[in-house]
């Protein structure tokens, strides 16, 4: 039998072959995009506001700095109300030093996720677990999320961290279960300078859409076009393009659900250097 013929014969095997494995493929992927797509948990199904968000609302924090005296009032509350693990944070409050001895000051920013108007956390997601509901928080499906930390790598303003408990990724979100309830985020409650305010951008009534329209205020690295939710006044330029991390709780985070620690900043040696 000649080359030719032989080659003949293997040609609707080969066919076959390669059909069954692209069935196999598109029906793994069609499952993956079911599993990880936030529009198949029945809570979308059925329009509850705890995944759709409130329709016509377009949620937002305003943050005076002149009133913040960095007591760590809405760190703690956010930590109880949240229940989040120790050495992790939704919300804190660093403590900065501006300027060059001798002109130096002191300067307290407050830090959250932003809820940008163009996350960039969403589109990195491979499981599809952040969404934004329609009133513009940002959630996490704790269900979907499996830990592999690429939104925590895209968010520009390090406001994402893995939960050592849950496995997941973790951050704030407006305090979505008072707010769906009629009541402000913790943090903002338990503001002792009023520095913090919460409200709907949509109304020009609220406390926030007033501010951002007739004071000066600023949001945090606004280069990178994500167009962030949660505005300062008073924030110098010295905070708003280059923001005191937290780099231990990154690589802590990691290490606790099994990645390793590369080119992660050791802090605990760091402290040493500094005090030897």
């Amino acid at each position: 039998m000649s080359e030719k013929n032989e080659q003949d014969k293997t040609i609707p095997g080969r066919r076959k072959f390669l059909a069954k494995l692209a069935g196999t493929v598109g029906a793994a992927a069609t499952a993956c995009v079911a599993r990880g797509a936030p529009a198949v948990n029945p809570g979308w199904r059925e329009g509850d506001p705890a995944y759709v968000g409130q329709q016509g609302k377009r949620w937002a924090m305003l943050i005076d700095l002149r009133k913040c005296v960095g007591c760590q009032a809405c760190t703690v509350a956010c930590k109880i109300e949240n229940d989040v693990p120790e050495y992790h944070f939704r919300t804190w409050v660093p403590d900065v030093e501006i300027g060059a001895f001798p002109d130096t000051r002191r300067a307290f920013l407050p830090r959250l996720c932003n809820h940008c108007e163009r996350p960039s956390c969403i589109d990195v997601c491979p499981a599809g677990a952040t969404w934004q509901r329609q009133d513009g928080v940002v959630e996490i499906d704790y269900d979907i999320c499996w830990g592999c930390g690429s939104c925590v790598d895209a968010c520009p303003y390090d406001a994402r961290f893995i939960n050592p408990v849950t496995k997941t990724a973790d951050k704030c979100t407006f305090c979505s279960q008072r707010i769906d309830q009629g009541l402000l985020p913790a943090c903002v409650e338990t503001c002792v300078g009023g520095s913090r305010q919460f409200g709907d951008l949509n109304d020009p009534d609220s406390v926030v859409a007033r501010a951002v329209h007739n004071e000066p205020v600023q949001v945090l690295k606004p280069e990178t076009g994500n167009e962030p939710r949660v505005f300062y006044i008073g924030l110098t330029h010295e905070l708003q393009n280059n923001l005191p991390g937290r780099p231990t709780l990154w690589s802590e985070g990691r290490e606790a659900v099994g990645h390793s620690e590369q080119d992660d900043w050791n802090i605990t040696a760091m402290q040493g250097d500094d005090h030897e």
